[in-house]
């Protein structure tokens, strides 16, 4: 029985750049939800109940053909919104070997961050944009609706969700604004330990 994770902080611990009720309706009914349907899924297959989610995204050909779609997009709901909670916090810089990473690749965090956003902007309906480390230079990649990277051979250590129920409250159909917003709530010290563990696997 998968479960919801816990977040490391308030709903509006973002504030306010992410609000309360958006933190709160996309966590505890969007993420809920994923866990919940992936539980539906999963609830006559004893077998493949105990395995991680990782597990079971990793080579969906092994998984029954009945319950395979419903494992892609409920498992991937799940394990794309855990790593999203987990790289947001107000008050962090870039600091570290991911700063000297970024300005190597992207020749300044600025540049990294117009063309992170610009990527985001252009990103048609939903989906994740995500900056991963790939033969040991930083990249941005992007995935449609809950589709991972598990398979891809790419190291994520930042994502952002631009799904419309991630920012439609305060947002509405301004995407760009949401995608400025997130810059100041990203926790580059866990991005940081992200790209050191990435680093040294790679």
């Amino acid at each position: 029985m998968h479960t919801l994770i816990k977040l490391p902080y308030n709903y509006d611990a973002l504030e306010p750049y992410i609000d309360a009720r958006t933190m709160e309706i996309h966590h505890s009914k969007h993420h809920q939800g994923y866990v919940d349907k992936l539980n539906i899924a999963l609830q006559n297959h004893p077998e493949w109940q105990q395995r991680s989610i990782e597990d079971l995204l990793a080579d969906l050909s092994h998984v029954p053909e009945n319950i395979r779609l419903a494992v892609k997009n409920n498992g991937g709901g799940v394990i794309n919104h855990n790593f999203f909670w987990e790289i947001l916090a107000k008050g962090k810089e870039l600091q570290g070997e991911v700063k000297q990473a970024i300005e190597s690749d992207f020749g300044s965090q600025a540049q990294f961050i117009e063309v992170f956003g610009q990527v985001a902007v252009a990103h048609f309906g939903s989906g994740w944009i995500w900056l991963v480390l790939v033969d040991k230079k930083l990249k941005i990649m992007t995935t449609v609706n809950q589709d991972t990277l598990l398979a891809s051979g790419a190291k994520p250590i930042l994502t952002l969700d631009v799904w419309e129920h991630a920012y439609y409250l305060k947002y509405q159909n301004r995407r760009s604004e949401y995608i400025n917003a997130f810059f100041n709530v990203i926790n580059w010290d866990r991005v940081n330990e992200l790209y050191k563990k990435a680093a040294r696997i790679a």
